[in-house]
């Protein structure tokens, strides 16, 4: 028997108590200082004479035998795998990248194709493809952007083409849209199978408008809270991003409050997630505003102990810690946590295709074309394919790697060159801070 390496065990923040996760076997507890004593011991091949332990610790696949952990590993890695195959998949479409705002920490207007413009040729094109290609695979689309819900009248007639064309192939859409033009739109959003619209408000009107603003300098706060009530009330699920950094985190306190005051909170048609604003190519001249993905819920787990009323705005999902908090269980395995080609692809209205909204637009990173013809680079969208805690070699001894699960595999590529390297994330320590959130008081 040895310590499996699929152990992650940690101390609790703010606790003496400790905790181990083994994601292969399912279980997950939390150990007195007496009893994590123990488990140190045992890392470092001492003996402990408590016969009671060491069986509990066996049962639960803490302590292992090496070839039979194996066995389960690969038995789990098929069941992913067959799973996976059933998966729904998300195919973006983007049908331009223009975009009506200035934000500060915009990104996309370095690699933005400017060439050509979205027809109704094209949109029969994509969805010709989709539903050839994906035949018999459940899927859903997300229109992109750019900003996709200009406010002209041409672009209201291609959306309402696109929608129209979903409808006929039963097909869910969601929209990720700056909500400003929202309203407008509305009409054209209720007749289609509307399965959310994401949209972003990095605050309260003060601190929003510093950081989204229109091209002409105007704020967009009080319209895109018009469009959040707008979808509400036609019953369209909105999912609300506030995209933080050290220049606004402290304003998730009233933003919180503000959508409880709204009403919105209370509301089945509204969620919530955090985005961290991070290094993207030539969009921050200074590294000094960001957090790192630790740093970010260090912060967001002091804020919510001092106003627990973020909580009922945003929940922090600490890697697995809120899923075992509210299931009682843990999750699946997670050997991939890359959809890239497998559950997600992008499209853009030049006709070409991607393997993710992280690579979408950037001409070196096309995987082919649905028009004018089709032309699969079948090579590349192997490599992608395969990408998976198995075919990455740095993640085959990591403790962590079946709730990591190799983290993206655009970002690792930027990084080392290759697809099939390691995008680390830190899970032991959200893990301590989900212990201490959700599960130590239990």
């Amino acid at each position: 028997m040895y310590f499996s390496k699929h152990n992650i065990f940690s101390k609790i923040k703010d606790s003496d108590d400790f905790f181990i996760v083994n994601l292969l076997t399912g279980n997950a507890d939390i150990l007195t200082p007496n009893y994590a004593d123990k488990i140190l011991k045992i890392k470092d091949n001492e003996e402990i004479l408590d016969d009671q332990f060491i069986g509990e610790l066996q049962e639960k696949g803490y302590l292992a035998d090496e070839k039979e952990e194996s066995k389960l590993y690969r038995r789990k890695y098929l069941d992913f795998l067959d799973n996976r195959d059933e998966d729904e998949i998300q195919l973006f479409f983007v049908p331009n990248y223009s975009c009506n705002f200035a934000c500060s920490y915009c990104y996309q207007d370095e690699y933005a194709p400017t060439k050509g413009l979205l027809n109704n040729q094209i949109i029969d094109s994509f969805f010709d493809y989709v539903q050839k290609e994906f035949a018999g695979k459940r899927k859903y689309i997300t229109i992109f952007g750019g900003e996709p819900l200009m406010n002209s009248s041409r672009q209201k007639e291609l959306i309402e083409y696109f929608i129209s064309k979903a409808n006929a192939a039963q097909l869910d859409v969601c929209i990720v849209t700056n909500g400003f033009t929202l309203v407008g739109y509305m009409d054209s959003l209720k007749h289609g199978k509307m399965r959310e619209v994401q949209i972003t408000l990095d605050g309260t009107a003060k601190f929003h408008d510093s950081r989204r603003f229109l091209k002409g300098g105007s704020g967009t706060f009080d319209r895109i809270v018009e469009g959040v009530d707008a979808c509400i009330a036609n019953q369209i699920t909105v999912n609300l991003r506030m995209v933080i950094d050290k220049e606004n985190i402290d304003n998730l306190t009233d933003l919180a409050q503000f959508a409880i005051d709204k009403g919105w909170t209370s509301s089945a048609y509204f969620k919530t997630q955090i985005g961290r604003n991070y290094e993207l190519h030539h969009c921050q001249s200074s590294g000094d505003k960001l957090f790192s993905r630790i740093s970010l819920f260090e912060k967001i787990y002091d804020l919510t102990k001092r106003y627990p009323h973020i909580l009922e705005f945003y929940k922090p999902a600490y890697s697995i810690s809120k899923f075992l908090s509210e299931n009682g269980s843990l999750p699946d395995p997670l050997f991939d946590a890359c959809p890239a080609c497998k559950t997600e692809l992008a499209f853009d209205y030049t006709g070409h295709i991607y393997s993710c909204t992280a690579t979408v637009g950037k001409d070196d990173e096309a995987l082919g074309t649905f028009y004018p013809e089709i032309n699969q680079l079948k090579e590349l969208i192997n490599v992608w394919e395969s990408r998976d805690v198995v075919s990455i070699p740095e993640c085959k001894e990591c403790s962590v790697q079946l709730a990591c699960g190799g983290g993206c595999g655009s970002v690792a590529k930027n990084k080392s060159g290759t697809v099939c390297s390691t995008d680390c994330r830190p899970i032991k320590e959200l893990l301590e801070l989900g212990f201490g959130a959700y599960l130590n008081e239990n």
